[in-house]
């Protein structure tokens, strides 16, 4: 086990020219720091959450180039799925009840980036102290990020894979995999759901008001934000949200992580522009279209890598998550960044430094501790680390965001 004494972070980094509030965002904040694994490979690809015990508690889950591992809840002991197990670098992992046993699996991609892109499932042996069983599913070069959700409304959650590139002549194949009524041995048969776009670095599902409850699927890519959605006769139409980033330079262009969340009576998105870009951005509106308003709270950041929205600090209001993996020019260290709005337009925004120097490269936000609080999952890619920041912060009904002029 490896695990460090706890730590509270202090908050003191804001950006220049920030409307001054009267109860500050970083005065507010309290995280405590656990480091639950220091160095767990070259590279820590993705981390998650979920109860792979079955205690009713969130344990962490990270991916190395060549494990799959995850830490107990709550003395984060480290417990090893798969060793090199399939090819070199696992890349994305999802969690989901894929053999209907009650048990958390798991679905994976690895062959990052030029082996495959070998996609496969992994079972449980008969105790969680023996090694996991992989379960190929299919291959698609270039798999990038996968997560579970019915897009095609069967009642169902199908694997959603999201390559980075397409080939020489087409955008990617977002794929839909229904899982078989034997998903060990059955075939895992795709549905395309979309081959317009290119350099799709992640994706993200959200309800809709349909009869079947299917979910449409937000995707950044080059050509900025865009909705996927299934139509009655089992189609798919993909919508413009924003182009993103602009630049005559096509990998300059468009968005490359994107998270969906709350502010008011509006829906808010935030991005990372453009793929591995400087900028974090939040659209902001009634409805998911190109309406939508673009504002940059940050064009600082070198190789931004991970975004989430959270509702930190318990005013019903989301805040913004967001790390860049590299040094930036002027040699600032890479480290995670919180952002607050300070009124309701939400046109001026705090920003809070949680951790530096951590090179992120995924994030993860959920209730680890079942106080009711959101916390902070993290995994480094040149740091090596996985860390969990615990939220102390106190919720405090009276602090509100002062009305916009």
């Amino acid at each position: 086990m490896h695990r460090s004494n706890a730590l509270v972070i202090s908050f003191l980094m804001t950006l220049p020219l920030v409307v001054p509030i009267e109860h500050s965002f970083a005065e507010q904040l309290k995280f405590e720091k656990i480091v639950i694994d220091p160095n767990l490979g070259k590279v820590c690809y993705a981390v998650t959450a979920a109860d792979v015990d079955g205690d009713n508690r969130l344990d962490v889950v990270a991916i190395s180039e060549r494990e799959a591992m995850w830490y107990r809840n709550p003395d984060w002991k480290k417990n090893v799925m798969i060793s090199d197990a399939v090819t070199k670098d696992h890349v994305c992992i999802t969690a989901g009840d894929i053999d209907r046993d009650g048990k958390v699996d798991f679905a994976m991609g690895a062959g990052w980036p030029t082996s495959g892109g070998e996609i496969f499932w992994i079972s449980r042996g008969k105790s969680l102290q023996e090694p996991w069983t992989v379960h190929p599913i299919g291959a698609e070069a270039w798999t990038h990020r996968m997560r579970f959700a019915d897009v095609l409304g069967t009642g169902r959650d199908q694997l959603v894979v999201t390559p980075l590139n397409g080939d020489a002549n087409n955008g990617i194949r977002l794929l839909a995999y229904p899982i078989p009524d034997q998903p060990a041995t059955g075939n895992w048969i795709p549905k395309i759901m979309a081959r317009s776009l290119n350099r799709a670095h992640n994706h993200w599902h959200i309800n809709n008001t349909k009869p079947d409850q299917s979910k449409d699927t937000i995707v950044a890519s080059q050509e900025g934000l865009s909705l996927v959605q299934r139509a009655a006769d089992d189609s798919f139409s993909v919508t413009g949200i924003s182009n993103g980033a602009t630049s005559e330079q096509p990998t300059q262009r468009g968005s490359g992580e994107v998270k969906k969340g709350k502010f008011g009576q509006k829906i808010m998105l935030a991005t990372i522009e453009p793929m591995h870009g400087n900028q974090v951005i939040v659209y902001l509106g009634k409805a998911l279209n190109n309406q939508m308003q673009r504002i940059v709270l940050d064009e600082s950041f070198a190789q931004g890598h991970a975004i989430w929205c959270a509702d930190l600090d318990g005013d019903g209001m989301d805040e913004v998550v967001a790390a860049h993996r590299q040094p930036k020019a002027d040699t600032t260290p890479p480290g995670i960044y919180l952002y607050d709005a300070t009124d309701m337009s939400g046109e001026h925004w705090e920003r809070t430094q949680l951790d530096a120097p951590m090179a992120c490269e995924d994030i993860w936000c959920a209730d680890f501790n079942g106080d009711g609080k959101v916390d902070i999952l993290a995994g480094g890619r040149a740091t090596h680390d996985v860390n969990l920041y615990l939220n102390q912060t106190r919720h405090d009904p009276e602090i509100s965001l002062t009305p916009s002029n």
